[in-house]
């Protein structure tokens, strides 16, 4: 009976260990999130690229060309001086515009938003606006056009720019002071 029992017991204790096995996950979705977010913006700078399509041919006084940095722009005014340069890096450059909507609501006026000094390339400017003022010299008017990924994306300014919101502005840069 002794033996039958340690058999028994031997028996038990070599079947009953095994090594534990990792649990699979219920579900695996690789990437998904961010192929949604290709679609969905996708969709939106399509929405966009219209809507600034759409204001450009209504525009009779201006011809608006499209930049190599993905926003549209318009010379309203010509430097008067023959020798003026383009800003470059570290520049200090002197400046006022103005923001609105597409719709021609203006968002910010060129007082509300005051005179600027900006350090090309150094100091916090959204995107299209930093880009445009490096094909400006000193003296010119430009308006450009903005889409929201140029201008202030998807946050807004979180005051008076909401998200996704393209934008048309109207930049003079007053001087150019190079270092």
């Amino acid at each position: 009976m002794n033996k039958l029992f340690i058999l028994l017991f031997v028996f038990t204790g070599v079947f009953s260990c095994k090594t534990p096995e990792a649990r699979k996950p219920e579900t695996v979705k690789t990437g998904s999130f961010i192929k949604e977010s290709v679609i969905r913006n996708k969709k939106l700078y399509k929405a966009e690229e219209k809507a600034i399509k759409k204001y450009i041919n209504a525009q009779n006084k201006k011809q608006f060309k499209s930049s190599e940095y993905g926003f549209w722009y318009s010379q309203d005014t010509v430097s008067k001086v023959d020798n003026a340069k383009f800003p470059e890096f570290s520049d200090i450059v002197n400046f006022d515009f103005n923001l609105s909507a597409l719709n021609g609501q203006t968002i910010y006026t060129t007082s509300e938003l005051k005179n600027r000094t900006y350090t090309m390339d150094q100091e916090e400017l959204f995107t299209g606006l930093r880009e445009g003022l490096k094909l400006m010299k000193a003296g010119e008017t430009y308006t450009f056009i903005f889409p929201s990924q140029k201008a202030y994306g998807y946050y807004g300014d979180e005051n008076k720019i909401g998200r996704n919101t393209p934008l048309i502005s109207q930049v003079t840069i007053n001087s150019i002071t190079k270092k």
